[in-house]
């Protein structure tokens, strides 16, 4: 586990677990059952998938084994035996993604580790409760929670918690909070994190850090318009998964690497990346940030002129964004969809500015301001071109304005060249 070659930890432990089952109980074995059984959950959240049925079999038969020795009167004496378990119950629901339950278990996660007042349970509590806040739409009280978390790292004295929690903790907590200031309209911040978090993974030399790294800091420069060091990233978490045999990490690299052909004018490549990534993904339970990759599908069916996939597409995204309340990329999804009804043969400017104000609604509701700058330039170009230009930079001119940052990112550079375009 410590060397990343999880496919091989699983099956070690697996044989172990087995070969317990057949000796006479004991105390001392039944100690040892459950710290194998409880260390054979982090394996196969990346072998099998954080959501898998295999995953979660394995968590609730830890659960069960501590339920059954605290009745015995032999409580683990090692508290963060109960806490993986807690974990993985927390993490399989976040990635098949469950608004109301993850945030939820997140709480009663950090409601248990103030309670013990001990410092590892804390900051992984907060990471969680951050990350649920984060997924759930409540941005900025997540990243608060994040930063909490991260207050609490040590990188070389919590190193070997990422063989109990699926990854360095320090290297996860910065590479959320790195989406989180994107969306509330920090990008240098967010592309500061994501070098940390990246240079951390590196120096750590935990293949399942680095691709946890890799995957998630890829987000952040895509959305900063650094499309060939997202490129990259995305290629490595790859190549890094073949090597070790992960299916779950190479549908996270593949989606990415869609994500780029997307925002590049590939839109045929993307359609087919992407469409192969939601199928292995969804072969592991995963079904988290599905709303977000469903709107660049639904970007790359209009472009090919396919709008009936492309409806289709967005309507799904919109649906699940209600079943799931998985709400951070809400705003961007009904930007989409603005911008493909003006795409459409028939264009439909009414329904694109109906989506535009549900975008920025949300957008601000959430103080998403970069998801809002997005909003606000498909709003400003539709009045533009209905001749409203006045009305368009008086819309663009203050968010563009409220920004002390990232001047160099796509998204800004693009709004400061419309305002000089709509300037009276």
């Amino acid at each position: 586990m410590e060397r990343s070659a999880l496919v091989e930890a699983a099956e070690q432990l697996t044989r172990a677990l087995d070969q317990i089952a057949m000796l006479p109980p004991t105390p001392a074995l039944r100690r040892e059952e459950i710290k194998l059984q409880v260390a054979v959950i982090t394996p196969l959240l990346h072998v099998k998938g954080y959501a898998a049925p295999e995953t979660g079999t394995a968590v609730e038969r830890a659960r069960l084994l501590i339920e059954r020795a605290t009745a015995l009167g032999e409580p683990p004496e090692d508290p963060l035996l109960l806490f993986s378990v807690l974990y993985g119950f927390w993490v399989a629901n976040l990635v098949a993604f469950n608004g109301e339950v993850v945030r939820e278990l997140a709480v009663q996660f950090l409601a248990l580790a103030e309670k013990q007042k001990a410092t590892v349970p804390r900051m992984i509590g907060h990471r969680l409760v951050g990350l649920s806040l984060v997924h759930r739409g409540d941005i900025a009280e997540g990243r608060a929670h994040l930063d909490r978390a991260i207050k609490l790292y040590d990188s070389a004295q919590h190193r070997p918690l990422a063989t109990r929690f699926g990854q360095d903790v320090g290297v996860a907590i910065l590479s959320w909070k790195s989406l989180s200031l994107w969306q509330l309209g920090h990008p240098e911040g967010a592309l500061a994190d994501t070098e940390q978090a990246i240079k951390l993974a590196r120096e750590i030399g935990h293949a399942a850090t680095l691709m946890y790294a890799l995957t998630f800091t890829t987000w952040t420069h895509i959305q900063c318009g650094n499309y060939a060091a997202a490129s990259a990233l995305a290629d490595e978490v790859v190549a890094v998964a073949d090597e070790r045999g992960i299916v779950l990490w190479r549908g996270f690299g593949m989606m990415n690497q869609g994500q780029v052909f997307s925002l590049t004018g590939r839109a045929s490549d993307a359609a087919q990346m992407i469409t192969s990534a939601l199928t292995l993904l969804r072969s592991t339970g995963t079904t988290m940030w599905m709303p977000l990759w469903l709107s660049y599908l639904t970007k790359d069916y209009a472009e090919l002129g396919q709008f009936d996939d492309a409806w289709r597409c967005i309507g799904e995204a919109m649906t699940t964004v209600e079943t799931t309340k998985e709400k951070w990329c809400e705003a961007e999804i009904h930007r989409t969809a603005g911008e493909i009804a003006l795409m459409s043969p028939a264009p439909d400017t009414a329904k694109a500015k109906a989506y535009f104000e549900r975008a920025l609604a949300v957008a601000r509701e959430q103080q998403a301001k970069s998801w809002e700058l997005r909003a606000a330039m498909s709003m400003a170009r539709l009045w533009s071109n209905q001749g409203r230009r006045q009305q368009a930079h008086d819309l663009l001119a203050p968010v563009y304005g409220w920004f002390t940052e990232g001047f160099d990112t796509l998204d800004l550079k693009e709004a400061k060249a419309l305002l000089e375009q709509l300037r009276p």
